[in-house]
């Protein structure tokens, strides 16, 4: 195949796109959108529970699907982090153990009576009033009930809860107690509505998305029942009818961290869609970005469409030296990444980024890529360990105990390094909760998860990690290697180095 050369004013007009799909939608993020099978799973409603690790292109889904649903005349709402709060509902709602009431299940209620409420109110605003088939009794529902309060998403919720801890809590003969909380518990309020919304369901659709509960994540007692009440929620108010969906997204970290969450899960596994990527998904994903680009300011717009992923590639980055990389610079780059749509958005830009005013033309030296490695090293470093924050606080000062050390550790090696760090012999800081007497197999488990380390499953074979493999013996491997994410933030010398 010919080698594709670029008209040197695209270097200065070229742009991959932002790593928030927030901003990424008004710039275009529907054009250069890759529709995978998990969107795809998800658009149809097969899949309605999105989980994947931080900037796998879970809202990137939320976002194209938000739009592409309103191109359709659907009813769209959109549940965002200003829509609650871990630090406020744990500062007000009662401790599970004040009352015996369990959480869970009343956040499962509370969220039932939101969502309703609120698609209730979606459509009420499209004069429901003046039809028939359950419309007008839900207008006059909103009408008396919601129309003065104008309740935040929050308050509404809260609201709900407050009802349920004020009758678990508070000084009420017992029979009576447990008939008002059987009432709150099935809704009773709006429960005899629900056949007048399925008819409007019938020629209306409403899709409902809740997005980037990691937001402000606390693990606290009520963001675990926020959480698991919610995918409760999604479940029930989704059999309601086939033009009403409820979808949620969830982190990875979050997941593991609810065990309720994970009982739940279990099953409904049928509904939870776990994003992933390939080498040849993210390649297609940065080709995309580059022909969108270039249209836009029209250069080179035909030879670009007719070229595949690889050339575009190679048109915008140039190859490493022989031997630097098993794959030339996307071989190099994406290795330097766990294979998330931000990273490598990240890592491509801010290469172009060091490119311009070095020179005037394109491909992208590979000394840029070279130069542009530490800032994004040391980000990416950073950021993971914030990921585990909840669960693994202080893991950067962990991360850090690596810092110098070869690239490549033996099994005996490793565990060595293990022990040191779980009795304090090398010392850490912000992981006493954690780490102290932390068994070997243990660590190097959550080391493997969070990305830091690799594995060798065979003998001479490639060492894999966690976003390449979900399920790995680690307890038979005899050899792991930092990832090379990691390497130039913390000193690591590269094993072809």
């Amino acid at each position: 195949m010919a080698k594709l050369t670029l008209s040197p004013k695209i270097l200065d007009v070229l742009d991959f796109g932002t790593p928030s799909a927030e901003r990424d939608i008004s710039r275009g993020l529907e054009k250069y959108f890759v529709e995978s099978p998990a969107y795809q799973r998800v658009r149809t409603g097969a899949k309605t529970i999105l989980m994947g690790n931080r900037g796998s292109g879970k809202s990137a889904i939320f976002k194209v699907l938000a739009k592409r649903e309103r191109a359709a005349g659907s009813h769209v709402i959109e549940l965002s982090p200003e829509d609650y709060s871990y630090e406020l509902l744990n500062a007000t709602m009662a401790a599970e153990d004040a009352g015996s009431w369990a959480k869970q299940g009343a956040y499962a209620a509370a969220w039932k009576y939101l969502i309703y409420v609120l698609v209730m109110k979606a459509l009420a605003r499209k004069g429901m009033r003046l039809t028939k088939g359950g419309g007008r009794e839900i207008h006059k529902y909103v009408r008396d009930s919601h129309g003065a309060q104008q309740l935040g998403t929050l308050s509404l919720l809260m609201s709900y809860l407050k009802r349920l801890e004020a009758v678990k809590i508070g000084p009420i003969e017992a029979g009576l107690r447990t008939r008002e909380l059987d009432r709150l518990y099935k809704l009773e309020e709006i429960q005899n509505l629900l056949p007048a919304l399925q008819n409007v369901l019938e020629s209306q659709r409403v899709v409902v998305l809740v997005d980037e509960l990691d937001r402000g994540w606390d693990s606290s007692e009520d963001a675990k029942a926020f959480v698991s009440g919610l995918f409760q929620a999604c479940v029930s108010v989704n059999a309601l009818h086939r033009n009403l969906r409820v979808y949620m997204s969830l982190r990875q970290e979050l997941y593991d961290d609810i065990p309720a969450l994970y009982e739940d899960a279990q099953k409904h596994r049928d509904l939870v869609e776990k994003i992933s990527w390939s080498e040849e998904s993210l390649l297609e994903l940065i080709a995309k970005r580059i022909r969108y680009s270039a249209h836009e300011k029209g250069f080179d717009v035909e030879a670009l469409e007719r070229a595949g992923d690889r050339a575009c590639w190679s048109a915008v980055f140039a190859p490493p030296p022989p031997g630097m990389a098993r794959d030339g610079s996307f071989g190099y780059m994406v290795d330097r990444t766990l294979y998330r749509p931000r990273e490598l958005i990240q890592f491509c830009s801010e290469a172009l980024d060091l490119a311009r005013g070095r020179t005037s033309r394109l491909p992208v030296p590979y000394s840029a890529i070279e130069r542009s490695e530490y800032g994004y090293s040391a980000e990416r470093t950073k950021d993971i360990a914030a990921e585990y924050r909840s669960q693994y606080p202080g893991l950067l000062s962990v991360f850090e105990v690596f810092r110098s050390h070869p690239h490549t550790f033996e099994r005996a090696e490793l565990e060595m390094l293990c022990l040191e760090l779980a009795f304090g012999d090398i010392p850490t800081r912000g992981t006493q909760s954690w780490l102290p007497l932390r068994e070997p197999n243990d660590l190097i488990e959550i080391l493997w998860r969070s990305g830091l380390l690799t594995a060798q499953a065979v003998d001479n074979g490639r060492f894999l990690g966690s976003h390449q493999v979900q399920h790995l013996n680690l307890a038979a491997v005899r050899r792991f290697r930092v990832h090379e994410m990691f390497h130039a933030s913390l000193g690591i010398v590269p094993a072809n180095g």
